[in-house]
């Protein structure tokens, strides 16, 4: 119990003096994941006025608050997540768990119909620590939301996402190469350097 709380203890300290934490709340960002977001457009262009996006798992909220000033007034951004979310302008949120029909169906009747440009996963399991515990459910978790991108994306569409490195994360990859034109996995700055986390952009969704 005592080394459990020394973690803890550790981690809360290590949030508190993140430089990245400090500048979200500066900024009046919902988490310090929006840097990355931010990183990513910056170097990849990823997202443009008038796109149609669903972030999954979305609360807090942070790269919806950013995707919501990229697509403009044209463009609809959609955060699904099966916790609560505080209301951000210009962001519909759907709350439930996007494994489930009654969920994909209160998605559908907000699109009508259109198919997404993007969809975008900042998700993770719940961490335990212990890796082979933890890498199988991150895994299933971003097939999860694989499935969910290739049934909703428009031809070329594309799919962002965070992995883990380890077991299953080249197969992974060399899979979603066969279904997406172009696939570049990134490290963005406000990644933490001792975290395994990638994230992985393939755009150019062949719709097979």
């Amino acid at each position: 119990m005592a080394s459990r709380t020394k973690h803890g203890k550790s981690w809360i300290e290590r949030h508190l003096n993140d430089p990245y934490v400090k500048k979200a709340q500066q900024l009046g960002y919902r988490s310090r994941a929006t840097f990355k977001i931010l990183e990513l457009q910056e170097q990849d262009k990823l997202f443009r006025p008038g796109m149609t996006i669903v972030d999954l798992g979305a609360a807090p909220g942070g790269w919806s608050q950013i995707l919501t000033k990229i697509v403009g007034a044209k463009g609809k951004v959609i955060a699904l997540d099966i916790l609560a979310m505080e209301p951000l302008s210009g962001v519909t949120f759907l709350q439930g768990d996007f494994t489930e029909q009654a969920t994909l169906d209160a998605l559908e009747a907000i699109v009508d119909g259109q198919a997404l440009d993007w969809v975008v996963s900042d998700m993770s399991p719940n961490i335990s620590g212990i890796v082979d515990v933890d890498q199988p459910r991150g895994m299933e978790l971003v097939e999860l939301a694989l499935d969910f991108a290739k049934s909703h994306l428009k031809p070329q569409g594309g799919f962002l996402f965070k992995m883990f490195q380890g077991d299953g994360f080249d197969v992974f990859i060399k899979n979603i190469r066969k279904q997406f034109k172009q696939v570049n996995v990134r490290k963005p700055d406000a990644s933490r350097s001792a975290s395994r986390e990638l994230y992985v952009l393939a755009r150019g969704y062949y719709n097979i």
